[in-house]
């Protein structure tokens, strides 16, 4: 049971991490603020205004440390929500790690880091496999390309291809598919159509298990398993008569449990209209606690096995996915790898789900789709509850932090850590994690990282696609 968490500080994200896990809660989910998303820092000139706001702010490891100030890094599984910047944060906790006598092979979690989905490029899936056993390198996500407006069997189709293209990258850069897919890891969405969402889990599963073994040549049986996280859908939430999103939220939670879920992070009924409280984030992970308790749920594996309405959706959700990965293994000719750049590169993949999304706009603009509160059933009660609100002393609380880091730490090792990293990231037989490690230990900042990476690597623009 994991729930995000990240908003203002470190301090004050680390506060309410302990009460999840007070109240419960047996996994963390870290969101990060736009700034660190992005891989600026707090005091960078575009990050003015948001530093805070949607997350949490890491700068330095000193960031870190506070984050998980008092929390046993080796009794937890973390996960953190973040791609561009992945292998520098990651580099960070495992900083934090070391500093507080965590061996890195009891750290448990998995960092999203998900290029494909994000359409940028890193590397890091070798150090895992070597220093950090229980570590998940990349959760493939399919959750924001749900919340982009996709159709649940694009959702699926998209995600799959890309763990592939992750598969045949990981092969190609001399790595063994039995020492790699074990540990890789998937995040799903769970949206409104309950026996769709049942039936999109159920097809995933049997789509990665007969891809892996016949055309990836797999033979571990934990290679065939799929793993996935799942989040109920934000975008189904509505400003609207918000505590109706409690019900959305319970529903959309039953479905990712009934497909076979691992992990699941329910919403909370007030994020249509600002970061979560207290008050309804715990109500969010009460909801769990009743679907594992008091259901009897979680006493079977796939209990809707064996319906003929699931398994005909399950079989129809398996064509749809098939259709579109023959599209992108053509646009690639023959390689899934390829054929995602390409689809990237052509604008296929936001054309598909900008017509999908439109598609479906125009179903509740018409009434054919029925939203309670939004286009039905509007008389109620719309008035807002209480909601969270960061104070902008947030910003001048964290920027007096960095400026304080900066000031004690030493610059010649920061110099010289960045110099490694130019040199190293050049290199591609050179993997670049200990190099990482070795600069957060040096306190040079998410920014400074990033600017090193890119005075290398350059920067990928997104294409105007008509």
């Amino acid at each position: 049971m994991r729930q995000f968490a990240g908003f203002g500080t470190a301090e004050d994200t680390n506060g309410r991490v302990k009460e999840l896990l007070r109240a419960g809660g047996d996994g963390l989910s870290t969101a990060f603020d736009m700034p660190t998303l992005l891989g600026r820092d707090s005091d960078d000139p575009l990050a003015k205004g948001e530093v805070g706001r949607a997350g949490v702010a890491i700068d330095t490891i000193a960031d870190m440390e506070t984050l998980f100030s008092g929390i046993d890094l080796g009794a937890v599984s973390t996960s953190m929500t973040i791609n561009s910047p992945a292998a520098v944060v990651m580099a960070m906790y495992v900083g934090v790690a070391d500093r507080t006598g965590v061996a890195r092979a009891a750290l448990s979690g998995t960092i999203q880091n998900d290029i494909l989905k994000e359409y940028q490029a890193q590397k890091e899936f070798v150090f895992p496999a070597a220093e950090l056993p229980r570590w998940h390198p990349v959760s493939i996500s399919g959750y924001h390309i749900r919340e982009a407006g996709s159709t649940a069997a694009q959702e699926l189709a998209f995600t799959l291809a890309n763990g592939f293209a992750y598969v045949e990258a990981a092969r190609a850069a001399g790595m063994r598919v039995d020492d790699f897919a074990p540990r890789l890891s998937f995040f799903f969405n769970a949206h409104m159509d309950f026996f769709e969402e049942i039936a999109k889990y159920r097809a995933a599963r049997r789509i990665w298990a007969r891809w892996m073994r016949d055309r990836y040549g797999a033979a571990d049986g934990r290679s065939l398993q799929l793993r996935f996280h799942t989040q109920t859908a934000g975008v189904s939430l509505t400003a609207q008569q918000p505590e109706v999103n409690l019900v959305r939220v319970a529903i959309e939670a039953l479905a990712g449990v009934l497909g076979g879920t691992q992990s699941l992070h329910t919403d909370s009924f007030d994020e249509a209209l600002a970061l979560p409280t207290e008050h309804a984030v715990r109500l969010a992970l009460r909801t769990q606690q009743v679907i594992a308790e008091e259901t009897g749920v979680v006493h079977v594996a796939d209990p809707l096995g064996g319906s003929w309405f699931v398994e005909e959706l399950t079989d129809e959700m398996e064509r749809q996915a098939e259709e579109i990965f023959g599209h992108i293994e053509e646009a690639g000719s023959g390689s899934m790898l390829e054929g995602a750049f390409a689809c990237i590169e052509d604008g296929w993949f936001v054309a598909e789900i900008a017509d999908a999304a439109y598609r479906f706009s125009s179903k509740v603009a018409k009434g054919d789709w029925i939203q309670v509160g939004v286009n039905g059933y509007t008389e109620g009660d719309d008035s807002a509850p209480s909601t969270l609100s960061i104070d902008p002393a947030v910003e001048i609380q964290q920027l007096a932090s960095l400026a304080a880091v900066k000031t004690a730490r030493d610059n010649d090792a920061v110099r010289a850590a960045l110099s490694r990293i130019g040199t190293e990231a050049a290199d591609p037989t050179v993997n670049l994690m200990p190099a990482l490690i070795n600069a957060a230990a040096a306190h040079v900042t998410v920014g400074e990282t990033m600017a090193a990476l890119e005075s290398v690597f350059g920067t990928w623009y997104e294409r105007n696609v008509a």
